[in-house]
């Protein structure tokens, strides 16, 4: 992994646990200060941020953090479900023997108790071994941000940690059991599962705002 790609990768962690808090303009030397990286390998990993919509870059001014809507998380979801089952589908016909020992290891590993940290890392283990194992660099590339903005919307809104932990690790270990399996038919089935479980969480955000904005108009 070159140090650009590390500074991606620290930098798409601390956007999806909130660490660098949405609306709010960021420098480049501070981005530099908290990855601890040069100027070059933060800039590129910020052009890429920008390009995957999880940054805005405004030139003198900053980065910022975008906000994120529930109408954008249903869009984005209506495009991962296709990409997943096909992704799903690719792992079940291409991955290696040990790429499926390490699906059924992790899937054990999502039935143990988790907090919401251990929880995020495995949900992204899971996503980039599917994705490896489908064998589609150019899958993998148009998935990999899909899947890090759904990642930051569900973490921001998540209220019942232990509930939504319980209920996606069932998601994600049917799909990894199914792809071990090869059982085509059992992980597109599984994957549009999980799909459906986030559009209904994403749907519950703008039920859970209702009252409150019903409040403030009294």
């Amino acid at each position: 992994m070159g140090k650009s790609e590390e500074v991606y990768a620290s930098l798409v962690r601390m956007i999806e646990k909130g660490e660098l808090e949405a609306g709010v303009l960021v420098s480049e030397s501070g981005l530099m200060e908290r990855t601890g990286f040069g100027r070059t390998p933060v800039r590129e990993a910020v052009q890429r941020l920008a390009r995957d919509h999880m940054v805005r870059i405004h030139p003198s001014k900053g980065i910022e953090i975008p906000a994120i809507s529930v109408e954008d998380q249903l869009k984005r979801l209506e495009v991962r479900r296709v990409m997943e089952v096909l992704a799903v589908t690719l792992a079940c016909e291409r991955s290696t023997r040990q790429e499926a020992e390490v699906m059924s290891a992790l899937a054990i590993t999502l039935d143990g108790h988790h907090d919401l940290d251990e929880y995020s890392e495995t949900v992204r283990q899971t996503h980039e071994l599917i994705t490896v194992s489908a064998r589609n660099e150019y899958l993998a590339e148009a998935m990999a941000p899909l899947q890090g903005l759904s990642r930051r919307f569900w973490l921001t809104h998540v209220l019942d940690v232990r509930h939504e932990i319980a209920v996606g690790s069932v998601h994600h270990r049917q799909i990894l059991e199914a792809i071990a399996a090869r059982d085509i038919s059992k992980a597109r089935e599984s994957s549009i599962a999980l799909n459906d479980y986030l559009v209904e969480f994403a749907l519950s955000v703008i039920n859970s705002r209702a009252p409150r904005q019903a409040a403030r108009t009294v």
